[in-house]
């Protein structure tokens, strides 16, 4: 019997906690619904500037400033911050990435990176947008490896000031948001040399415009049109011997007196260079939910297309049958539903913890541990699906989908980048397998690749399994059948402990599997980073593995709190079609380890079938739900108008 879906309930469930704070910002988004036509209208300078004018117009709603402390003019709820910024993702992704640059990088590293003084003098301004601000990390040479920065930072004692230079061609900050036109100081990331002697990198407030030109000694350069985003001012900067003042360092974990010498809370240069970087998680929080937001949008038109278009008859003098009916386009479409809601419920289980941990509910190395690691693995599963689903909701809607009217040219080109910034998802799927494999221990910031290959190699493998494993699920399926393939018989295909049991094992595996193939080099003498480097792939499928354990727990968890009804049948639909779908995609890896009968295989295969044939007819109301405003769904050849 087909569930009864109350569409306003399931949004409710889906705007959780945040409901008031989303509908604020969906009701900006209307207002300012003109931008989308705009994008593809204006010159780049003239869109530039539309999109400057929108930020500042949105942040005067206080929808930007939700994660700033109340006294500063911001709404002192980091929580409310990351809904607000999710939601944003609904429309043009220009405007997002802008208040992400503004509020959530310049803002953010002035707001955890420095103390009173610098909240004081630079918040009240950054808030309303009348203070444009950038972050200046990434350099032409160096990108994910941010220890390495080649920009200098030199104490001068008897000025008591900072000079700051870009040493060589590589230490460029290149891609910087805000640079090109609009800011007028950056957050620089640079090696602080005090007494001649290196502290590793700090951050520092650089004015970069005195009266909207370029100030003493800073060398801007336009990066020019990019594959999308063209309503962000990407920019180069160049630092020649600019001077500031002492207290221009932001202090939080480190300073330098007046006389010179540096002092820090943290004695350790990596915990330190670590606990820095980790204040500026939410960023990464940040992207991975606006990836998911993104895919909806792409989903919701698509699903409504093939909801509309009809396209050979069935029978021969039937209607033309609607494209959902297919049962290969259900297969391309309901697949990425389910996973998107998946994502989203793993979304809120991580921006909670970024809440708790931010609000000082829960502060303590290991709970941030965690919560870098989540973060990561996030970002990188929910940037990566939405560029395939957006990819793939433009394929199903054939030539209409290519045109630029319908969003689609937009939605392909300004999120493409979501992969790549905030940290490169290979690079952040290697810092959840470093979690795993040390267990998050107390020395995780001092290892880098050959310190954590030494770690994990010295621990005997069956400590590494014992530690990582919460669930002792290989010593379990080990006792009750040593080698069988009864174990995946017993239980049935929609049993989430069986669908849960499979996702675990995976992981487990695999890490163990891990753990051996790095002692092994090890212990034939072999050079560490050579032996990091063969087990690369091997790495990322365990940190991959583990993401979509914790993706599948999150959604199952949220099915356990819903009341019984029409909507949670849904949702369990769209579960079980997320399990069985993830299992199905790595089948191979299952057979290969046993776990997986042919016969198996082929009814999951068949019960992912039947399960899109089951969905198929409550997919209008599944992505109705996600909230996202007509007007952005700016597709009227797909929707029918809109």
């Amino acid at each position: 019997m087909q569930p009864e879906i109350d569409v306003r309930a399931l949004t409710e469930v889906l705007d959780g906690e945040y409901a008031e704070v989303r509908d604020l910002v969906r009701a900006n988004l209307v207002t300012y619904a003109s931008v989308l036509d705009e994008a593809d209208e204006l010159d780049i300078d003239a869109f530039r500037e539309r999109v400057r004018e929108l930020v500042v117009e949105m942040a005067a709603t206080g929808q930007t400033g939700m994660g700033f402390p109340k006294r500063y003019g911001g709404g002192g709820d980091v929580g409310a911050s990351i809904a607000a910024f999710e939601t944003l993702a609904f429309g043009d992704l220009s405007v997002l990435v802008k208040v992400g640059v503004q509020f959530g990088l310049f803002g953010g590293a002035i707001l955890h990176l420095g103390t009173e003084r610098h909240h004081d003098a630079h918040l009240p301004g950054l808030i309303t947008g009348e203070l444009m601000g950038c972050f200046a990390m990434t350099e032409t040479g160096h990108g994910s490896n941010v220890q390495a920065l080649g920009t200098v930072a030199r104490y001068d004692a008897d000025a008591q000031e900072f000079v700051i230079t870009t040493e060589g061609d590589q230490a460029r900050k290149d891609y910087i948001g805000n640079a090109a036109r609009h800011g007028e100081l950056a957050v620089v990331f640079a090696q602080l040399e005090v007494g001649g002697e290196s502290r590793g990198v700090h951050a520092f407030v650089v004015p970069i415009r005195v009266d909207g030109e370029a100030a003493p000694g800073i060398h801007i350069e336009d990066d020019g049109r990019k594959m999308g985003l063209n309503g962000v001012d990407n920019g180069r900067l160049r630092f020649d011997g600019v001077r500031v003042d002492r207290e221009a360092l932001l202090n939080r974990f480190a300073d330098v007196t007046p006389e010179g010498a540096y002092e820090s809370t943290i004695d350790n240069p990596n915990r330190r260079f670590f606990t820095m970087l980790g204040t500026l998680v939410q960023g990464r929080v940040s992207v991975g939910g606006a990836g998911v937001n993104a895919a909806k949008v792409a989903l919701a038109i698509a699903t409504k297309y093939a909801l509309r278009r009809r396209q050979f008859a069935a029978g021969p003098q039937g209607e033309e049958q609607l494209l959902l009916d297919y049962g290969l386009h259900q297969r391309r479409l309901l697949p990425l539903i389910a996973r998107t809601y998946a994502l989203h419920f793993a979304q809120d289980v991580v921006r909670t913890q970024l809440h708790d941990v931010f609000s000082d509910l829960e502060d303590d190395a290991q709970a941030r541990r965690l919560l870098e690691a989540r973060a990561a693995g996030t970002k990188a599963l929910a940037t990566w699906h939405a560029t395939q689903a957006i990819q793939e909701c433009r394929e199903a809607c054939g030539g209409a989908g290519y045109l630029a009217v319908n969003r689609f040219a937009a939605l392909k080109a300004d999120s493409d980048i979501f992969t790549t910034f905030e940290g490169d998802n290979h690079v952040l799927l290697q810092l959840v397998a470093k979690g795993l494999l040390t267990d998050y221990a107390s020395e995780f910031e001092d290892l880098d690749q050959l310190g954590m290959v030494r770690y994990v190699t010295n621990l005997a493998v069956e400590t590494v399994i014992e530690k990582t494993s919460a669930h002792k699920l290989l010593e379990r399926v080990r006792d009750l059948l040593p080698g069988g393939d009864e174990w995946d018989q017993e239980a049935g295909l929609l049993d989430s402990e069986y669908q849960l049991a499979m996702v675990r094992y995976r992981e487990e595996h695999m890490l163990a599997g891990v753990a051996r193939r790095l002692k092994s080099g090890i212990d034939r003498k072999r050079d560490p980073g050579a032996v990091f480097s063969e087990v690369q792939d091997h790495v990322i499928a365990v940190a991959r593995a583990h993401m979509e354990r914790l993706v599948l727990e999150a959604f199952v968890e949220k099915m356990r709190t819903l009341p019984d009804g029409g909507n949670k049948v849904a949702l369990g639909l769209l579960c079980d079609l997320y399990a069985l779908s993830t299992i199905e995609a790595d089948r191979a890896w299952f057979m290969e380890h046993g776990r997986l009968t042919v016969q198996r295989s082929k009814a999951i295969t068949r019960e992912v079938n039947d399960l899109c044939r089951k969905i198929r007819p409550l997919a209008g109301e599944l992505v109705d739900a996600w909230g996202i405003p007509d007007a952005m769904l700016r597709a009227p050849d797909l929707v029918g108008g809109a």
